[in-house]
């Protein structure tokens, strides 16, 4: 691991959600690019706890994700060293919220992060993603987390109801939970 943050200090670092899509990506920017995964999501709500401040204007409460942790840990190295640090993860509202929360993790400076996305792996389609960096949008941030703050309200509420009254192990979520709620008065 450390030869490998050795060799990137000064490059720009580029991280992406998959490894399949590091190695690619990597083949079409060159050397003059560390290319990473972040294998996906790397905070989210504690798994222990309500996480969420309902008091507060609903403020939720983010903790690494135990598989991250490594990944994170080697970004961060990187990252410090890197003169930007480019989030190319997916373009939908999870990818942006990804890459927030990459930024977030990985207490990058805000001047050094640019965001890139792109809709499919092609050179040029990279070429010109890398062309037109922006800034992450945080209306889809915040569109995600409100979605991941209603799954964990709905989830906490009405499951324990389920136990209860129908079986063990039952689970509602926001979306089906109104689905069967519809059901049921037709």
């Amino acid at each position: 691991m450390t030869s490998t943050i050795q060799k990137s200090a000064g490059k720009p670092l580029v991280i992406v959600e998959s490894p399949a899509k590091a190695k690619t990506i990597n083949r079409y920017l060159g050397h003059d690019y560390v290319v990473k995964a972040s294998l996906g999501h790397v905070r989210d709500l504690p798994q222990s706890d309500f996480g969420i401040d309902v008091s507060d204007n609903f403020k939720p409460t983010y903790e690494v994700v135990k598989s991250r942790a490594k990944v994170i840990s080697e970004l961060k190295k990187l990252a410090h060293d890197a003169p930007a640090v480019y989030l190319a993860t997916d373009l939908d509202r999870e990818g942006e919220a990804i890459a927030w929360h990459l930024a977030e993790a990985l207490h990058v400076p805000p001047d050094k992060i640019r965001r890139v996305i792109f809709n499919a792996i092609t050179e040029s389609a990279i070429t010109e993603a890398f062309s037109h960096p922006h800034e992450i949008d945080l209306d889809r941030v915040n569109a995600q987390q409100a979605r991941r703050i209603l799954d964990r309200i709905v989830g906490y509420e009405l499951s324990p109801l389920l136990w209860r009254k129908i079986a063990k192990g039952l689970s509602a979520g926001r979306v089906q939970s109104v689905a069967v709620r519809l059901i049921v008065e037709r």
